[in-house]
């Protein structure tokens, strides 16, 4: 039986209040734990678990010469995302870690971003059966207009915690 999960549970308990405090309060929680995110300001919109939806305002801190999204803001907003929602479907025995990320800038991004990082029911397995693994979190990045500025593939690995 894996480990209990303690993200996930402040997770599931988040999500039983109302939208926007949900979002308030897994966002508060995910900037205290991941510092530069909190120094971006990173939004969590939204969970059920399975899929998870950031947000990065064009605020000036995160921004690039021209007024746009930083190039490395857009690669947090993407790892952030796909980092939180295979961290809350891991045994809370396994820590998570970023393998590789390939990260292809396409276009000039416009306006605030947001990043959709999605898990499938196959992907959720193996993580709770296997001891060791990896897998490719599929997350799309979009801008204000609904384009898609960068293009990612990010493989997050996971071994057994050592206490």
């Amino acid at each position: 039986m894996p480990a209990s999960n303690p993200l996930r549970k402040f997770v599931d308990k988040a999500n039983q209040y109302p939208d926007w405090l949900s979002s308030k309060l897994m966002t508060w929680m995910f900037r205290s734990k991941v510092k530069l995110a909190g120094t971006c300001k990173i939004d969590i919109l939204s969970t059920d678990g399975k899929s998870v939806t950031f947000r990065q305002r064009n605020i000036s801190r995160a921004q690039n010469h021209i007024k746009g999204i930083h190039a490395a803001a857009m690669t947090l907003l993407a790892e952030s995302a796909t980092g939180f929602i295979t961290g809350i479907n891991l045994p809370g025995d396994k820590l998570p870690l970023v393998k590789k990320m390939d990260i292809n800038f396409v276009r000039r991004a416009s306006g605030d971003m947001t990043a959709k990082a999605t898990l499938t029911d196959e992907q959720i397995a193996l993580m709770q059966q296997q001891d060791k693994g990896e897998i490719t979190v599929q997350v799309e990045v979009k801008d204000a207009n609904g384009d898609t500025p960068i293009e990612c593939e990010i493989i997050w690995a996971w071994i057994p915690r050592r206490r």
